[in-house]
């Protein structure tokens, strides 16, 4: 196959555009800072988010290539292009030093420079997790997290908006859960299947009770963060009706518990992320939370 026979569709997919929805947390400190009708900054976070989310399709290329053999043994990820055999496999070096390039490049040209330090830890962050991190138990989830939790922080530096202690610490017991539901639905599959090991991960199906509490912890942790946030000082002069944020609190605890007794019914598909774009109580809840920030805000 020569790359002028690469089907348009494969190489869609192995961009994953579906997952640059993570990639929208760039826009959360412009959002709650309530400086999203600034064009300037608006424009610097759109930059962002694409910057972002090619670099991330690169990682996304780099991951597949290494974890083809195994991809091919997974009931899901076998359909990957290269797993699958839709993409050719000398497609992949090219393809990620492309993505990277312009990723790159747009991040120095239009961006300031701490927005490119970010970027570049992200690289060499989702590198060893895809090499090395993933591997290591407790560790993985962490990690996880903590990409996540830097997505705030490139979106903060690239439309010069500082990043509050609440938001990190909140995102950072939020995707703890979010990181460890993933881990569970996927020993949840193995647990079916009578295998005992997960394949390229350092967890064993003992660990499911484990991961389940951790989990469920770090959630209903999040949610008491959001509270102490709720209580600040700071936030009641920033939002004049603050007590309606309070109603957002029963939205996350229900949130969170759902995913975790849909991962216990093994009901959970294997990525929460993109179940919640595609789950109409996901997306009802947070159109309901959405609304109620504006209503704290005073938007009417």
């Amino acid at each position: 196959m020569s790359r002028h026979d690469i089907p348009a569709a494969a190489l869609f997919q192995e961009l994953r555009v579906r997952q640059w929805v993570k990639n929208l947390l760039l826009f959360a400190p412009l959002l709650l800072a309530h400086e999203v009708a600034h064009f300037d900054k608006l424009l610097s976070g759109l930059i962002a988010f694409l910057a972002f989310s090619l670099c991330a399709s690169a990682v996304y290329v780099v991951n597949d290539l290494h974890d083809v053999e195994v991809d091919r043994l997974h009931p899901q990820k076998r359909s990957r292009p290269f797993a699958a055999g839709t993409l050719p496999l000398p497609a992949g070096p090219p393809l990620t030093l492309s993505l990277v390039l312009v990723g790159l490049t747009l991040a120095v040209l239009f961006l300031p420079w701490q927005f490119f330090v970010v970027l570049m830890l992200y690289l060499a962050l989702t590198t060893a997790y895809s090499y090395w991190l993933k591997r290591l138990v407790l560790v993985d989830t962490l990690v996880l997290a903590g990409l996540y939790t830097l997505r705030l922080v490139a979106g903060g530096v690239a439309t010069a908006v500082p990043v509050s202690e609440w938001l990190m610490a909140f995102s950072v017991f939020f995707f703890v859960s979010i990181a460890a539901a993933k881990r569970y639905a996927e020993l949840s599959r193995l647990d079916a299947e009578g295998k005992e090991m997960l394949a390229g991960r350092g967890y064993q199906v003992e660990d499911l009770s484990f991961v389940e509490t951790s989990g469920l912890t770090s959630g209903y942790l999040a949610v008491l963060v959001f509270a102490l946030y709720i209580n600040n000082e700071a936030t009641q002069l920033l939002y004049p009706q603050h007590w309606l944020l309070w109603l957002i609190c029963p939205l996350l605890y229900y949130w969170v518990g759902r995913v975790w007794l849909l991962a216990k019914r093994r009901q959970l598909s294997e990525d929460p992320v993109v179940f919640a774009t595609k789950d109409p109580a996901s997306l009802l809840i947070g159109a309901a939370v959405l609304l109620l920030v504006m209503l704290a805000t005073g938007v009417r």
